[in-house]
């Protein structure tokens, strides 16, 4: 079994709104555009980790054939999220894929792409390429759990990657949307054209 986690718990004190939430296209929002683009994928199952104003977030978004996992301590960070997933995750889960709601610019052929090399090589990390740069999702196998649920607080997944570069795949995409992530209503602007 392969699990999404989408870690959409942030405040989103830079955005100045809660990420979730920000238009992707006029029916969609950053996370309903997430979780459509993880259903047409050959994925096993969704978790969406909420945690800031959760129960805003459950009325706006259709979260329907998705489980739900809730941080309490979200204000302790992304790396919080990230274990609150892990310790729901089930017992016959092979990976985890991990996904950022600022990163909505994902495509099922990356996260297809991401699984089926993991699938033939086992590889432990796998991180989708664009122009020599990495991006997301970032896929973890059962053997990296330990270290996750470990790792410092302040660096977070970032530190099991420092600590395992010998284990990483990088898997070459030509989709430059795996570097796009929208921190900051700057960030929004220039790839929407719009305010946040």
């Amino acid at each position: 079994m392969i699990n999404a986690i989408i870690l959409a718990a942030g405040q989103s004190k830079r955005m100045g709104k809660l990420k979730p939430l920000l238009r992707f296209k006029k029916d969609k929002t950053f996370l309903d555009q997430i979780i459509s683009v993880l259903k047409l994928s050959v994925l096993d199952r969704i978790t969406v980790v909420l945690g800031a104003e959760a129960e805003t977030i459950k009325k706006s978004v259709d979260l329907s054939g998705t489980n739900i996992v809730i941080n309490e301590n979200y204000q302790k960070g992304q790396l919080s999220s990230l274990v609150t997933a892990i310790m729901d995750t089930p017992e016959e889960t092979e990976a985890i894929l991990v996904c950022l709601v600022d990163a909505p610019f994902i495509t099922k052929e990356v996260v297809n792409k991401i699984i089926n090399k993991f699938k033939e090589t086992n590889s432990p990390i796998i991180i989708p390429v664009f122009n020599s740069q990495r991006g997301h999702p970032t896929l973890f196998a059962r053997s990296l759990f330990n270290e996750l649920l470990n790792a410092p607080q302040d660096q977070g997944a970032r530190y099991v990657l420092y600590s395992n570069e010998e284990k990483i795949l990088e898997l070459q995409t030509r989709e430059s949307g795996v570097r796009i992530g929208i921190d900051t209503p700057d960030n929004y602007k220039f790839h929407f054209g719009a305010n946040p």
